[in-house]
């Protein structure tokens, strides 16, 4: 906004009134987007979700249509998207406390749960998402049925295309607002949806006839759509993006194909008097000259040689070859792909530019936003109200004594590239605790239940027909029946036994000493000492032992030898060997003598002296302690 001084100095000088405008909009924008100088105006700036949609969704819907009919590798990218989010189903399973129930219903159910009798629940599960991808959004009507129906669990499921709902609609109703056909109540909820009594474009219909719209409780509707911005109520095709882009690269292919065809085929301009020419068929015969008014003079005669009368002139039409075809189209491609969230591959089924660790990482990312949708739009739009409204449909019937929700999905199982690597890793995360096999077999789109029991039967049959044997030998190369196994079978038993008699014996020894209650001290870095039975005392450095009597022979083992030394009278000689401190060796040898070792009540304690740079005893002395 300009200030009086601004406008003093335009009204003096224009030109510098101007320069000034613009210079304290230079200073004013942190954003060269939005400069005043970009010329670019969005359309509808500020609209919310609802108003674009109100304008614009029908015509996404009906180009998106269009594209998905015409265009090959736009249908395949949508069936890409299809095949990866849904795949063959994505399975409910019951967690709850009557889970049997709740499953055994739901496999009986999910057969006939179409109530236009074309599809099953995974069906109708690929065509609601293929329906919100292409078109936007889609609704499913539940129908709730009558016992006498003889159906598992009264409910049945209508998916209906979006065209249903009658958008023309927008009023006030008992002190709720219905805009586009949806019907909110004072807080903003739904609370009603205005449905058509037949389709809309029907051909069935008669013309300039309009059905009726009435309106269905927003509890029998489940509305799916893809949420993008805040309080969007609608949904909006997946190609909004990309419309106008392969619009653009079909004409361009249109025009390249025209170019093609006459690229291939000799055209030639004749200049002259046109009435000379004599005008050939093709069965020999000769027209009259009519080349004065439709400008046609005949076909070229292949290996033939055609005069002209005098003064005409000839021109052959060779049109130039266009380069770089093909890479603009595969580069408008990937754009395309981009934009849909697909790879080109998938898109075209050109492998060609593309090695296992570049499509490996471009699958993680494909990955990545498909199990987003499964488990952020799909699982709580659509396959937790179907089975919220299948539970409430078995209570009422008396299938289930009380409302049981527990729920658990498994999505479909991602296929690698290298099945061997498939099989380790489920391995490795069901040997890890990550996963269970029940988990991985509902991944793969198997019951658990069915496979346990199958393989079951399986091995018993085969066991039955005596081929398990023969199975397990191709496997181990030894057939459970051979000698040689059985031998060596023999010699494992006799091993195992030889080791229990051994830990048994070891046991007992452990038991005798923990009996004696024995008393050791001991610290010599790895030096090993057992218990000794008899009172000892002695220091060797850093090495201190004390051993309570008993009335028992002792067995000292210092570095693996092993000393018996008896009950009688014995001289003890300890020598020390010095070594480096990282590796101590004492080494105790005992020796027998004439020497009276009289025992007392109260042991004896040597002390040991040593040189401090040699490590040599100099004296020991004898102490009662």
């Amino acid at each position: 906004m300009a200030n009086p001084i601004d406008k003093l100095v335009g009204w003096l000088n224009p030109h510098a009134g101007l320069s000034r405008h613009f210079a304290r909009e230079r200073l004013t924008r942190a954003y060269e987007a939005a400069s005043p100088r970009d010329s670019w105006r969005p359309r509808r700036s500020g609209a919310s979700a609802n108003s674009d949609h109100q304008a614009d969704a029908a015509t996404l819907r009906t180009k998106a249509r269009a594209l998905v009919q015409n265009v090959p590798y736009i249908r395949a990218g949508l069936d890409a998207l299809v095949s990866a989010t849904v795949g063959t189903g994505i399975m409910a399973r019951g967690t709850g406390p009557q889970a049997a129930i709740v499953n055994r219903l739901l496999a009986d159910w999910s057969k006939v749960c179409d109530a236009d009798g074309r599809l099953d629940y995974f069906g109708i599960q690929a065509a609601a998402y293929r329906a919100m991808e292409q078109d936007g959004e889609v609704l499913i009507r539940l129908r709730p049925r009558r016992p006498s129906d003889g159906l598992p669990v009264p409910l049945q499921l209508q998916l209906l295309e979006i065209d249903w709902l009658d958008t023309s609609r927008t009023q006030s109703v008992g002190g709720n607002q219905v805009v586009n056909g949806i019907e909110y109540d004072a807080l903003g909820s739904v609370v009603g949806y205005w449905l058509y009594d037949s389709h809309p474009g029907d051909v069935s219909t008669l013309r300039g006839v309009r059905s009726q719209s009435r309106r269905v409780d927003a509890a029998r509707i489940i509305h799916l759509y893809a949420s993008e911005r805040p309080g969007q109520g609608r949904g909006f095709t997946r190609l909004a993006s990309v419309i106008p882009r392969v619009r653009d690269l079909q004409l361009y292919e249109d025009a390249e194909l025209a170019r093609k065809n006459l690229e291939t085929r000799l055209s030639v301009l004749y200049t002259g008097d046109a009435s000379q020419l004599e005008n050939p068929s093709l069965d020999g015969s000769f027209a009259t000259p009519g080349a004065a008014t439709t400008g046609e003079l005949g076909e070229l005669r292949s290996g033939g040689i055609t005069q002209v009368p005098a003064g005409g002139s000839m021109t052959v039409v060779e049109p130039k070859v266009a380069e770089g075809y093909v890479d603009y189209v595969k580069y408008q491609i990937h754009l395309i792909a981009s934009g849909m969230g697909v790879t080109y591959e998938m898109m075209t089924g050109d492998m060609r530019e593309v090695n296992f660790s570049s499509a490996r990482v471009r699958l993680l990312d494909f990955r990545r936003a498909v199990q987003q949708m499964q488990w952020l739009t799909l699982k709580p739009r659509l396959l937790d109200r179907i089975h919220t409204a299948f539970i409430d449909a078995a209570v009422l019937d008396g299938k289930l004594t009380t409302a049981d929700y527990a729920v658990d999905y498994s999505p479909p199982k991602w296929e690698y590239v290298n099945p061997q690597q498939d099989v380790a890793s489920d391995l490795a995360e069901i040997s890890g605790g990550l996963s269970s096999i029940s988990e991985k077999l509902r991944q793969r789109g198997y019951q658990p239940a069915e496979v346990f029991a199958e393989i079951k039967a399986d091995f018993d049959a085969l066991h039955s027909a005596g081929i398990l044997d023969i199975l397990l030998f191709k496997e181990k190369g030894k057939m459970p029946g051979d000698p040689a196994a059985a031998s060596v079978t023999a010699q494992q038993g006799r091993s195992i036994e030889a080791m229990q008699d051994l830990l048994g014996r070891m046991g007992s020894q452990i038991d005798t000493l923990l009996a004696r209650s024995p008393t050791i001290n001991v610290q010599a870095g790895d030096t090993t000492v057992s218990v000794p039975e008899r009172s000892v005392t002695f220091q060797a450095g850093d090495t201190h032992l004390t051993v309570e009597p008993a009335p028992v022979n002792n067995e000292v083992r210092v570095e693996g030898a092993v000393v018996n030394v008896p009950a009688a009278e014995v001289r003890v000689i300890n020598e020390v060997q010095p070594s480096p401190p990282a590796a101590v060796r004492v080494v105790n040898e005992v020796h027998p003598a004439p020497v009276t070792v009289t025992q007392s009540a109260r042991p004896l304690i040597t002390d040991i002296e040593r040189d401090q740079k040699t490590g040599r005893i100099t004296r020991t002395t004898q102490r009662e302690s």
